[in-house]
């Protein structure tokens, strides 16, 4: 079988929306196709997981005029918060889950919806090591059932750095699960030293959270020092990496962090709090060495100590370096990610009866 159906939010393609899940899902779909897979995708309108029941009706209809038997690939997103729809279906339907970020994670209500749903499915592919840990412990599924597909990375430039080190990046959604406002915190504890601060991603998700740091940078005198540009994609993501010293990540959850991989493919060392598949990400350099440094969530005092460790000490800055681009020649490529799901969907559907 090579004809598989893949339901995706409908703002996977959408410029202004940026997401690692939605990167994701469009390298994979465009891998599938060059291996010779025949794709039918649906986009879903609606704020996945938060959508309304006008959207869960939306993918009812969608998967209604799906034959019976078919593979079908559903972004976890879509169908973890779609429980009263997907498992209904699954009687018929061979479903293969792409589980980004366990919405159980950071829900307890959420979880036994989310349970039944990965329950119910064929297969789940998840972005991590970490994530199939967390899903296996919390939902007791099959091992046999839940696989690893971890994001890809694409060849870049290196980035040539400076000599201060004091070009700080941090690219994401500025929402409140990325933590820059524990990054702004710390900033405000280093203000000594030089530095700027760019933070790449989208103003759109929570304008009052975006709001509140921007007040908070403005009463501390570094609204000049920390620029919000909003979200870059394609070549204008590539000169934010390209002037860039350091990706700084404050983030409260990830199960991966594609951004880690896509600053250490060209070069740039890490500064990032310790969560989910974050230190997966990083790996280590030839000689085990990190290439950045790896602080507790939650805490800008820790953060801090670290970007001045990193601002103080040229001698860190110039193995870490090192270790970032002995970490380039180790990274997975898309084409692998997308192989290896490619073998879950193979697998899937040889158990589709008939």
């Amino acid at each position: 079988m090579t004809s598989v159906h893949v339901v995706l939010p409908g703002d996977i393609d959408d410029p202004a929306r940026p997401s690692g899940g939605n990167v994701y899902d469009r390298r994979v779909c465009n891998g599938l196709a060059e291996l010779g897979w025949s794709l039918h995708e649906h986009g879903v309108p609606g704020n996945w997981p938060w959508a309304a029941v006008g959207a869960r009706i939306g993918l009812a209809g969608v998967l209604a005029q799906i034959p019976d038997g078919t593979l079908v690939v559903i972004d976890g997103l879509v169908a973890s918060a779609s429980p009263e729809v997907v498992i209904p279906e699954a009687e018929r339907l061979q479903f293969v889950v792409l589980l980004h970020m366990p919405l159980g994670r950071g829900s307890l209500q959420g979880r036994p919806r989310e349970r039944a749903v990965l329950s119910s499915v064929a297969s789940i592919v998840t972005t991590s090591q970490w994530t199939r840990q967390w899903v296996l412990e919390h939902y007791s599924l099959p091992g046999n059932r839940v696989h690893i597909a971890e994001p890809g990375s694409d060849a870049a430039s290196l980035a040539p750095g400076t000599t201060s080190g004091g070009e700080l990046l941090c690219v994401g959604a500025v929402v409140p699960a990325k933590g820059h406002d524990l990054l702004v915190d710390a900033l405000v504890q280093v203000e000594d030293r030089p530095w700027l601060c760019t933070c790449v991603g989208s103003l759109e998700l929570d304008p009052g959270f975006v709001d509140r740091l921007r007040a908070r940078a403005d009463d501390a005198g570094l609204a000049r020092r920390i620029g919000f540009t909003g979200p870059r994609t394609g070549r204008a993501l590539d000169a934010a990496y390209a002037v860039a010293d350091v990706l700084v990540l404050a983030s409260r959850a990830e199960t991966y962090g594609m951004v880690v991989t896509e600053a250490l493919a060209r070069g740039l060392p890490v500064v990032a709090t310790e969560v989910g598949g974050v230190p997966e990400a990083l790996g280590r350099g030839v000689d085990g060495a990190r290439p950045g440094l790896l602080v507790p969530p939650d805490d800008a005092t820790s953060l801090a100590a670290a970007l001045r460790c990193w601002l103080d000490d040229s001698a860190l800055r110039d193995s870490m370096r090192l270790a970032a681009r002995e970490r380039r020649q180790t990274l997975t490529g898309w084409e692998e990610t997308t192989a290896r799901v490619s073998r879950v969907l193979t697998g899937a559907a040889a158990c589709v009866p008939g």
